[in-house]
């Protein structure tokens, strides 16, 4: 059974993320969370790098060579050179001068102008006006307050604070956030199915890196090489292509997003790149994606995908870039599971028919501050180790509501649909009613190819209750009859009152 990490992402463990994000909220004052998120992001990144190179920097000034101001040095051990400039130390200095902001700024400069990587990546919009320079000040004192990097198991601290102010800019942005990040739960749950442990991994519309860092966090947690997993990515949107740049940065995770921002369908960033692993949550649903200009793309195999919905346009995407032994593990709107127009259908029916659907989730509601569709999680497989057979599970009554909006899936939900997929690969699968059922291609068919789970797991078997029959039935039909008895006094109170202010029924 694939097991789970305890979310670090979610609502159990956040003291110290949540100390970070509540102290820096000082800086907030009037600006847009939007905006907002690369000022603090951008300072929590800058603080990250300062701090990996003054670690490396006393080491080699320790080792007594002569070889603490070599940038070669820095490079050998994948470690951002910081100029003297831009030191953290430099910038504590200037904390409470009205100059702070272009201080800042200044740093982010000299740091792209030393590392490449990082050409056209950091924000440098510290010193406008808006900003408030005071507080400014005081988010710097509790940053240098603050040591973030590697000691004893607080190793990933910054990297858990970043996702955390993610998530927690995700949930203030609501619809808006789509652009940029998917619930920690939501990925864990493709990537604890899927199993990254080595190879291509591939996210075509990566936002701030989610897949990518859960992925790392899979391979970690099976005792596996971080080293032997490839990352490629691509994201349209040019602020989130550089929240992601920075999000792996910190949690030292190499990666080709492509040269820049651009988007996947007309420029496509890995044309002839076959991968091992692809995570995607894609957005839902969207029109004007350019399909009308793509019409005899090679990416459409299965069929051409409507001008006015890109649901199949991302998923053939994916299917061409994969490898022989490939696995795609993705979110789709509900809508993907029925569809019967614009092609949808009969493009849904050639990908069944080619053996490689593996399962389909229908996930629980209120996952996503973005959107409240419904959504379900496609799994495709090239190598299927149960060829003309596919696992439908149907989660949606799991999860538990941690906020009166939002629903988070627990590790055991996680693990349960995770082992369910294991047991289908390995022939150990038994069928649970209400839950999970494996279905033959031939059976998908006779359905005209829907993929809706509940057509096919049946409905959970309910417990006895110890109350006969005939009993039940008699105590049933009396409450029935009181309903009825209730509604018609009702009726005509509701009659009577409007007739008397001249209305008849």
């Amino acid at each position: 059974m694939a097991k789970t990490k305890k979310s670090e992402q979610n609502s159990a463990e956040i003291g110290f993320e949540k100390q970070i994000w509540d102290a820096a909220n000082i800086l907030r004052g009037n600006i847009d969370a939007s905006e907002y998120k690369h000022v603090i992001l951008g300072l929590i990144f800058l603080k990250y790098l300062s701090d990996k190179f003054e670690d490396q920097y006393k080491e080699l000034k320790e080792a007594g060579d002569g070889f603490e101001e070599d940038r070669d040095a820095y490079d050998e051990q994948n470690v951002f050179y910081v100029p003297a400039s831009a030191r953290w130390k430099k910038i504590a200095a200037k904390a409470h001068t009205p100059e702070i902001g272009k201080v800042i700024d200044d740093a982010m400069v000299a740091i792209e102008k030393e590392n490449t990587k990082l050409k056209g990546v950091l924000p440098k919009n510290f010193a406008r006006p808006e900003l408030d320079k005071r507080r400014l000040g005081e988010v710097v004192d509790l940053f240098t307050n603050i040591t973030m990097t590697a000691h004893g198991d607080t190793k990933d601290i910054l990297g858990r604070t970043y996702e955390y102010c993610l998530g927690q800019f995700a949930e203030q942005e609501g619809k808006l956030a789509g652009e940029f990040y998917t619930p920690a739960c939501v990925v864990r749950t493709l990537v604890e199915v899927i199993q990254p442990l080595g190879g291509r991994v591939y996210d075509p519309c990566c936002g701030s890196g989610g897949m990518f860092v859960q992925s790392a966090k899979f391979v970690e947690s099976h005792q596996g090489n971080i080293n032997k997993i490839s990352i490629f990515g691509q994201d349209s949107n040019p602020t989130t292509w550089k929240l992601c740049q920075m999000n792996l940065a910190i949690r030292g995770i190499e990666a080709d997003l492509g040269e820049a921002a651009a988007d996947t369908f007309s420029n496509d960033q890995h044309p002839s790149k076959k991968m091992d692993f692809i995570l995607a949550n894609p957005p839902f649903n969207i029109s004007n994606w350019g399909g009308d200009k793509l019409q005899t793309d090679v990416r459409w195999k299965y069929g051409v995908p409507p001008s006015g919905n890109a649901n199949f346009a991302w998923l053939q995407h994916m299917i061409h870039h994969l490898g022989p032994k490939g696995r795609i593990g993705m979110v789709l709107a509900n809508g993907s599971l029925s569809s019967q127009s614009g092609n949808e259908g009969e493009i849904r029916k050639a990908i069944i028919e080619d053996d490689l659907l593996e399962g389909i989730v229908a996930m629980p509601p209120n996952l996503f501050y973005t959107a409240t569709v419904p959504v379900a999680l496609w799994f495709i497989n090239r190598k299927k180790a149960q060829s003309g057979k596919s696992l439908f599970i149907d989660a949606r009554n799991m999860g538990t509501m941690v906020t009166r909006r939002l629903r988070e899936m627990t590790d055991e939900d996680i693990a349960k649909i995770a082992d369910a997929f294991d047991k289908f690969a390995n022939g150990k699968f038994k069928a649970e009613k209400g839950f999970s059922a494996v279905v033959k291609t031939t059976e998908i068919a006779k359905q005209d190819y829907i993929l809706t789970p509940g057509r096919y797991v049946g409905l959970a078997e309910q417990e006895d209750d110890g109350e006969a029959f005939d009993e039940k039935m008699g105590r049933l039909t009396t409450e029935l009859a009181g309903f009825f008895d209730e509604s018609h006094k009702l009726e005509k109170e509701i009659k009577k009152r409007l007739g008397s202010i001249g209305w008849e029924i």
